[in-house]
């Protein structure tokens, strides 16, 4: 099968891509879609004008389904010799089919072609079930950090960031 060369096609029938300014308004629905089980933080997790400004800062990396409709996307922030991913989303009825690891693996390799040795997450205190899923894509808690969100926490909510990192 030939594909764009952007474009990776996988045994998942999905191609990984890098996001463009066209993709904001689905990047945000997206994220909006599978972080809506983070209850404790009021409102969405984010909105066009923060994908936005975060594209100034990184990239984003997109898979469409064979239909050319996104059903994942991940962040990614080169910072010298280590790389940060973050807002990994995958669309809700997509979840559990191994999209999210090949968002992570993506991830990875970007970072690994700009010269990255390590790659770094932070997950919030408030979502303990994903810890051991970064587990096992060999990631390993390095510390604890303030949890600075861009939506209000509902009351009585106390978060904190959880930094986990990987050797590339």
């Amino acid at each position: 099968m030939t594909s764009h060369p952007q474009i990776r096609q996988t045994k998942l029938n999905a191609g990984v891509r890098l996001a463009t300014a066209d993709d904001i308004p689905l990047i945000a629905s997206l994220t909006n879609a599978a972080f809506s089980i983070e209850a404790f933080i009021t409102g969405t997790r984010t909105d066009e004008p923060g994908v936005a400004e975060m594209m100034q800062k990184g990239i984003f990396l997109v898979a469409e389904n064979p239909d050319h409709r996104v059903v994942a996307s991940v962040y990614i922030e080169l910072r010298g010799s280590r790389a940060y991913f973050g807002m990994l989303a995958v669309d809700p009825s997509q979840q559990g089919t191994g999209l999210g690891r090949l968002m992570v693996e993506a991830a990875e390799n970007h970072a690994r072609q700009h010269g990255c040795s390590f790659m770094d997450i932070t997950v919030l205190s408030q979502r303990p079930e994903l810890l051991p899923l970064y587990r096992k894509l060999g990631y390993t808690e390095t510390g604890t950090e303030e949890f600075h969100p861009n939506r209000p926490l509902k009351p009585g909510v106390k978060c904190h960031c959880i930094t986990m990192s990987n050797p590339l």
